[in-house]
């Protein structure tokens, strides 16, 4: 991560975070997704095996020829020696790490990037509320906040929607926060969008009515929400604009999905 002065004399930190620690990134192209964690990919006229964190779909992405990157991992007891760290979708690099938006969430928290949070001075991460983990748990003596990052790389229609596959954690996660603001403490939801497009945030619906459905309650009973477009490139991800949270993909405005 790294801090920058922006012209004029205020400090602006622009929190960018590595796609990968190591070995240079390698590019390969996608041939097949045998299993929801394995990618196969050809690099070099070999094919090679790599490890995809991403629970979603990603149908519109993981098509034959699209351009990967790849990191090595030797790590002993692996069962392959890549990880797939992004793919091209047309010019725009979408990162496929899910554990990224967490490192970078992190770092702004730390620069004091994210200025809804900038009260906070101790950050603990995977905290543990009632049966499951929180990303964040953030404190100032008895002032407590409750902090879950989600990893947003699907776009529709210039908006980013969440999920791309149906997510049992992902409503227990919202449910954990709903019911924390019920008891009088903050809770909040960061969506980080990894790729360079999207002017608007929403839940899909089609694919998760549940979420979908737990997102609204969660926003009604005070859970904040933000979002974020956070340009990817072969050196990193930098936190960039923030952008409108709707209820429902049919609630963005017309003007919005033409931006």
């Amino acid at each position: 991560m790294n801090a920058e002065q922006s012209a004029g004399s205020h400090i602006h930190p622009i929190v960018r975070v590595p796609l990968s620690t190591g070995a240079p990134l390698i590019e390969a192209t996608f041939a097949a997704r045998p299993s929801q964690f394995l990618v196969e990919a050809q690099m070099g006229g070999r094919m090679v095996r790599a490890h995809l964190a991403d629970r979603g779909r990603l149908t519109d992405m993981l098509l034959p020829g699209a351009r990967l990157l790849l990191a090595p991992r030797e790590e002993i007891g692996r069962k392959t020696a890549f990880q797939v760290v992004a793919v091209y979708q047309g010019h725009d690099l979408v990162s496929l790490d899910t554990q990224l938006p967490n490192r970078l969430v992190a770092a702004a928290l730390s620069l004091g990037a994210l200025p809804q949070f900038a009260r906070y001075s101790r950050v603990q991460r995977e905290v543990q509320l009632g049966p499951h983990r929180i990303d964040f748990r953030l404190s100032e003596g008895l002032d407590t906040c409750w902090l879950e990052v989600k990893s947003v790389t699907r776009i529709i229609d210039n908006v980013a929607v969440f999920p791309d596959a149906p997510t049992e954690r992902g409503g227990n996660h919202l449910e954990l926060l709903t019911n924390a603001a019920r008891n009088g403490q903050r809770a909040a939801v960061v969506f980080i969008i990894q790729r360079s497009q999207g002017c608007a945030f929403a839940p899909d619906e089609s694919i998760d009515r549940a979420f979908s459905r737990a997102l609204r309650t969660a926003r009604s009973m005070g859970v904040e929400m933000y979002a974020y477009v956070c340009p990817v490139s072969i050196t990193g991800m930098t936190l960039g604009r923030e952008v409108p949270i709707f209820a429902s993909l049919d609630a963005v405005p017309p003007e919005l999905r033409r931006c």
